[in-house]
């Protein structure tokens, strides 16, 4: 039991049940509470743009040769590009099934206009591919950092780690600031981390003081459709991927504990990018696999922000007893394609992305997106968690494909042989001479 307390995961889990206690017995000092969720994802925010470039660039510089990279690049994008059309056919399937929007009989003369403004006001600029493209491209190299825009910083690092691949020995002193870089960032998160329990604290008191502990087991059948589409996806889908290559998805998952209980109580997976991308690194992933493929996905495969996609589309059309054809449907998909790459980044990504892809489908309409605004930090919690669990999914797969992943040292970790332990990076101790990438230590 003092294990469980002194662990982080244990501490995640108590601030979890004191904000849902602080909320139902006291709402309006719940509700005070927010900055401290607020803040918490802040200094997320400021480090996770500089953590991304660096990794990017070292994965880039240390495979060596380009044509690995861009081969590892190609096998990745066909695999997230496979999952994300996967999981937006099981949110469609699903919607239809169940389907959680029928009788709700909406008026949209009823509907308040106004509180979709600046949603809608950002999806502007997703509406035109050509749009969509020119704006993952930055003004300037430090304007994509300021705005903390991971797509932009992206197509930075990829250029920048090229540069520095085709340069090889004469550009080993930058490589080596970057790597040192990278260090020095990953150890600024760690700090970070442990704030952890009073953001999590924070976010669920703000939110159960708002909503209500009712909200929490009654917050409609699009919730519950949802939540069901994510452990469908997570348990068959991935589990079977998983399972193909020679590993256990729901190990993968306790391996993993500790991160996703904080993607739980917070709502966002940029928390933990630092620790996910050592742990599978430790897993016996190889470095650079997991520099290339970690941050790529959290931007390109978005596994729950794809389920949710096409489950609200079509919730709308149902609650607003509007109807769809065939040829709807597969613009809905086709469209979800496109969009779902912009939202990581992007204030309100979901309700955001949602009405640029309702703006191209002018048989839906946009207003609808009203319905969904209360619900939208619930479904928040397990679009995070399948986003987070399908970019590991998808770092393990690609290893195996480019036989970078050590499977025996994978499998004693995640069976949690306690010789292959995962070392915190807070209780490393410093070195001199440089850092050991955990994927070759025991």
């Amino acid at each position: 039991m003092l294990k469980f307390f002194n662990s982080l995961f244990g501490r995640v889990v108590i601030a979890l049940v004191a904000g849902i206690v602080l909320g139902a017995l006291f709402p309006h000092f719940a509700q005070s509470l927010r900055p401290l969720g607020d803040g918490f994802l802040k200094l997320i925010k400021m480090v996770i743009g500089p953590i991304v470039f660096c990794v990017v660039v070292s994965g880039m510089a240390h495979a060596g040769d380009l044509k690995k990279v861009g081969r590892v690049g190609l096998k990745a994008v066909v695999y997230f590009e496979i999952m994300t059309t996967i999981a937006l056919v099981i949110g469609a399937v699903l919607a239809y099934a169940t389907r959680p929007g029928v009788g709700m009989n909406i008026d949209l003369h009823s509907l308040d206009a106004a509180s979709l403004a600046t949603y809608t006001e950002h999806a502007k600029s997703l509406k035109d591919t050509a749009g969509f493209l020119l704006k993952i491209i930055p003004d300037t190299a430090i304007d994509a950092f300021a705005k903390g825009d991971i797509l932009q910083i992206l197509v930075f690092s990829v250029l920048v780690g090229s540069a520095l691949s085709l340069l090889g020995p004469r550009a080993q002193r930058v490589n080596d600031l970057i790597d040192e870089l990278s260090q020095v960032f990953f150890r600024v998160m760690s700090f970070i981390i442990k704030l952890a329990p009073l953001g999590v604290l924070g976010a669920i008191a703000f939110t159960t003081g708002t909503y209500g502990v009712a909200s929490l087991k009654q917050l409609g059948m699009l919730v519950i459709v949802f939540y069901a589409s994510c452990f469908v996806f997570v348990a068959v889908v991935l589990g079977v991927v998983m399972r193909l290559a020679g590993f256990s998805v729901f190990k993968l998952i306790r391996y993993l504990r500790e991160e996703l209980s904080i993607v739980l109580g917070t709502a966002s997976s940029d928390a933990v990018l630092p620790q996910i991308m050592r742990k599978l690194e430790w897993m016996g992933v190889k470095d650079s696999t997991v520099g290339l493929v970690i941050p790529t996905g959290y931007s390109f495969n978005l596994d729950g922000f794809s389920i949710y996609l096409t489950l609200a589309v079509i919730f709308i059309a149902q609650a607003t007893n509007t109807p769809l054809s065939i040829h709807d449907l597969i613009v809905v998909v086709l469209v979800s394609l496109i969009t779902s790459k912009g939202a990581h980044g992007i204030p309100g990504s979901a309700i955001v992305i949602l009405a640029a892809t309702l703006s191209a489908i002018p048989a839906i309409p946009v207003l609808g997106l009203v319905l969904i605004l209360p619900v939208d930090w619930f479904v928040g919690i397990a679009r995070a968690l399948t986003n987070l669990i399908g970019n590991c999914v998808a770092t393990v797969i690609v290893g195996v494909w480019e036989n970078d992943i050590d499977k025996a040292r994978a499998h004693r970790v995640l069976n949690l042989d306690s010789d292959y332990r995962f070392v915190p990076a807070s209780a490393e101790p410093d070195h001199d001479a440089g850092h050991v990438n955990p994927a070759h230590a025991v």
